[in-house]
């Protein structure tokens, strides 16, 4: 194995693969005197922490569960004039997770309130925040089960772990006195240490018939609107719109 052959080898052991991809275009640019040395070396390795930077977004990503990637810089906010850019930008910066405050978007299906509360997470993975995106049904069933199967207290845990939790469509299916009490153990213990960002048709007035039971719900309320952003959208659906033209 010659010393050029030993050099690819060494970068794909040190997992190095898009320098080692890369190395023979620099190589034939120096041995031409194109570049010097230095040059093509300082470009690899900027492309390389460009690449590794990337594919760790991307794995950021896989783990916080997002059904979809959806970008702020994607949404239509001529289309929905009742939100206000300047304060979703605001969150894009992360500073309502210095506070451990919390998001609550509030409006009819298809008005952009998980596209918001998607792109709101996909910037804080960008940003190194752990995260995780859930259905609000999905998450109560994970929960029961849990409860059922005796180790609550540790599943429990896991989810008050996350620095940015997004739980989507609160209220879009029913849920029992029983199941209102344990998203209230969860939401109790993020409570000041944590940011949660909620996505729900439902009025916060209606809470209490939604979860059915009135304490439980104002309970939950009590700590999630304390250090909260309230964002009520009142536009058209896109999905109907859609469909429609």
């Amino acid at each position: 194995m010659n010393q050029y052959q030993r050099l690819i080898d060494n970068l794909t052991k040190l997992n190095l693969n898009n320098m080692a991809e890369s190395i023979a275009d620099y190589r034939q640019q120096v041995n031409d005197s194109q570049i010097s040395f230095s040059e093509a070396l300082l470009e690899l390795t900027d492309k390389e922490i460009d690449y590794q930077r990337q594919e760790s977004l991307k794995r950021r990503i896989k783990r916080a569960r997002f059904p979809i990637v959806k970008r702020l810089s994607d949404f239509n906010y001529q289309f929905q004039p009742s939100v206000n850019r300047q304060q979703i930008d605001e969150f894009a910066t992360m500073s309502f997770l210095d506070n451990q405050e919390n998001i609550i978007f509030i409006g009819s299906p298809g008005v952009g309130k998980t596209h918001l509360s998607i792109g709101i997470g996909i910037e804080a993975c960008r940003q190194g925040v752990r995260t995780l995106f859930i259905n609000c049904h999905e998450l109560i069933l994970r929960l029961k089960s849990a409860q059922e199967k005796q180790h609550l207290e540790r599943v429990m845990r896991r989810y008050e772990r996350y620095d940015l939790l997004i739980i989507d469509e609160l209220g879009y299916l029913p849920i029992s006195a029983n199941e209102s009490k344990l998203l209230f153990q969860l939401i109790n213990g993020r409570y000041e240490r944590k940011s949660t960002i909620i996505t729900t048709n439902v009025p916060l007035s209606s809470w209490g018939t939604v979860l059915n039971s009135t304490a439980t719900a104002e309970a939950i309320l009590d700590r999630l609107v304390y250090h909260s952003h309230v964002i009520k959208i009142k536009g058209k659906s896109y999905r109907l719109t859609s469909v429609s033209s």
